[in-house]
């Protein structure tokens, strides 16, 4: 849910059970949590910003979808203005405050504190100025600082220097870049989230180009070039990479001093068998896998789940030994993001040669768009094309990672409907 440009979210440690009422439309009281439940609201640079021309801020690849490719959004807006955050991050501060909530989660914009987006290109000191003055006003009003360091904004010189998240050169440009986040503001920040959903980014920017910066096979999407069936991976294995090599750095360099905890945002959506057969069973599983598993199995055992690796093949790209031990452990929580839940069927019968895309390597049909069985929705539709309300999928989700993942501490990071 929107809220003057904020999304609502509830940042919760072990209490998920709390969250029913909520996303069945109850209006909770306070009393009702316990009192060190934490409730917030979250943004991206990109969203809410705006100035993007302003305060030696360099182009992201999300300014240059848009600008380039305004048909593939639905409104044909972009984020040059925005909600002005940039100008007026303190009447928005304030209104956070008044709403009686505890946390505020929003993201740095990579390209502008590094326009050029390594250190090459100089840091923007500006930049540094602004976030300081940001944190520093969420601190006077007593709100926690919750702080995104990528939201999918990538900047567009390493986009053209050398294709971003495709190549291996982005570890130690985004390492650098978290350097100077932790060296600038860990003394007040104490929650870092590394990555926001790794899937989305992979999935939707380069294996059916719908987000930026707009790669895939022809046939699969309406992409100029890519390749749905091998990006997608590579961008992923990069991301976790960043995400391991940042997390490392700070606990060498700067936990002892700054005592903060770090972890990344997953895409967290639910999936419900579209019958009792076996097949649709196994599918769910399976599409688990692919989904949380693909970012979470890394993160907490070194390695890409076993079914992932049999469906993918030598298209998945390996973890070195110096890598898995990097990666293993990379993490003090795992937020995640819910919103809905769809059917979901298996497809094994469907099995292109060769392979087309990461979704038919699932082997895994989704009812997505129109959520229903024999016509009856999974849950009311809600203000959107893709989201239905279904909050016992929250709870199957909060188990599921608890089960399967070692129990992490977990930071449900966003929620709601729009």
């Amino acid at each position: 849910m929107w809220v003057d440009g904020f999304l609502c979210m509830a940042v919760v440690i072990g209490y998920s059970m709390f969250l029913a009422g909520i996303c069945a439309g109850k209006s909770p009281e306070r009393s009702e949590f316990p009192p060190d439940f934490l409730f917030g609201v979250g943004s991206s640079a990109y969203q809410v910003e705006g100035a993007f021309l302003d305060g030696g801020k360099g182009p992201s690849i999300w300014d240059t979808f848009t600008h380039e490719f305004p048909e593939k959004i639905a409104d044909r807006s972009d984020g040059d203005v925005s909600v002005d955050f940039y100008k007026r991050y303190k009447e928005d501060i304030r209104r956070v405050k008044e709403m009686g909530l505890d946390v505020y989660r929003f993201s740095l914009s990579w390209p502008r504190i590094l326009p050029r987006g390594n250190l090459r290109g100089g840091v923007n000191m500006e930049a540094i100025k602004h976030y300081n003055n940001l944190i520093n006003e969420l601190i006077l009003h007593g709100i926690k600082p919750f702080v995104t360091l990528f939201h999918w904004d990538v900047p567009q010189a390493l986009e053209d220097d050398y294709g971003g998240f495709l190549s291996s050169k982005i570890v130690d440009d985004f390492r650098d870049y978290c350097d100077i986040c932790f060296r600038e503001f860990g003394d007040r920040v104490k929650h870092w989230i590394t990555i926001n959903e790794g899937w989305t980014i992979s999935v939707l920017g380069y294996d059916d180009g719908i987000y930026a910066p707009g790669r895939c096979s022809i046939g699969v999407g309406n992409c100029s070039e890519g390749n749905s069936a091998i990006e997608p991976y590579q961008v992923a294995h990069n991301l976790i990479l960043s995400h391991a090599n940042a997390v490392q750095l700070y606990r060498n360099n700067y936990k002892k001093a700054q005592d903060g905890v770090l972890g990344m945002s997953i895409y967290g959506d639910w999936m419900v068998p579209l019958t009792n057969s076996t097949d649709d069973q196994h599918a769910v599983i399976r599409g688990l896998h692919f989904m949380f598993g693909w970012f979470l199995e890394p993160a907490s055992r070194g390695d890409y789940p076993a079914v992932m690796r049999e469906y993918v093949g030598n298209r998945l790209p390996n973890f070195s030994k110096e890598e898995k031990e990097i990666v293993n452990g990379s993490y003090d929580f795992i937020g995640i993001n819910y919103y809905t839940a769809s059917y979901a069927f298996d497809l094994q019968s469907l099995h292109p040669t060769p392979p087309i895309d990461y979704f038919m390597d699932t082997h895994v049909g989704f009812t997505g768009f129109v959520a229903e069985k024999n016509g009856v929705p999974i849950g009311p539709k809600a203000n959107s094309t893709w989201i239905y309300v279904y909050p016992q999928g929250l709870k199957e989700a909060l188990v599921h990672m608890k089960n399967t993942y070692n129990n992490p501490i977990i930071y449900i990071t966003e929620n709601g409907m729009e």
